[in-house]
């Protein structure tokens, strides 16, 4: 499938300018080391591009080959539900080799959260129905591993390096204005 099927909603998580032209929803993958090596890529980008690329993530774990994957993915939504979603996402790329619940906690501990409310979601799965919702998006729109990036709606599939993304984004750009 060539297009996304679950248009931008207010659930998801966008960084950069509400009224940036070019729109990356990414489906990612905490403890996917492609979805680690286009981490640093995409903000680069955004620190290059402010006004052009806003950034949304979508979690697709893929449970059977990343065991820390779902948890890791429950642990940015409870941040999220403490005002600290991308905080948490930058911490989980930074450390994708540490993804224990000892070192979510540890994780929430430093960006201040709520320990107790932190571990309470975890442990209730509190908001897994919001990292399940990504993932049945995902499939419906043709994810099958991650990253899978969809540029304003259309699925890029092209290199995840800093060259290849950034032709991409400045081509949607130039036919966005």
């Amino acid at each position: 499938m060539n297009t996304l099927t679950v248009p931008l909603h207010e659930r998801d998580h966008r960084r950069g300018s509400p009224d940036a032209p070019v729109v990356p929803i990414e489906y990612g993958d905490f403890e996917c080391p492609y979805c680690g090596a286009a981490y640093p890529v995409l903000k680069k980008l955004e620190k290059e591009m402010p006004d052009t690329l806003a950034v949304v993530f979508r979690h697709f774990p893929l449970v059977n080959v990343h065991p820390h994957a779902e948890l890791a993915a429950e642990a940015a939504e409870a941040a999220g539900a403490q005002g600290r979603f991308w905080n948490m996402h930058d911490m989980l790329y930074e450390h994708q080799d540490a993804l224990a619940p000892t070192d979510l906690l540890k994780y929430a501990i430093a960006l201040h959260l709520d320990p107790k409310r932190f571990a309470s979601d975890l442990s209730g799965h509190a908001l897994l129905p919001k990292v399940v919702g990504d993932m049945n998006g995902g499939l419906r729109s043709g994810v099958q591993g991650t990253p899978t990036f969809f540029i304003n709606g259309v699925r890029y599939r092209g290199g995840h390096d800093h060259a290849s993304l950034r032709t991409a984004i400045l081509l949607v750009a130039a036919t966005a204005s």
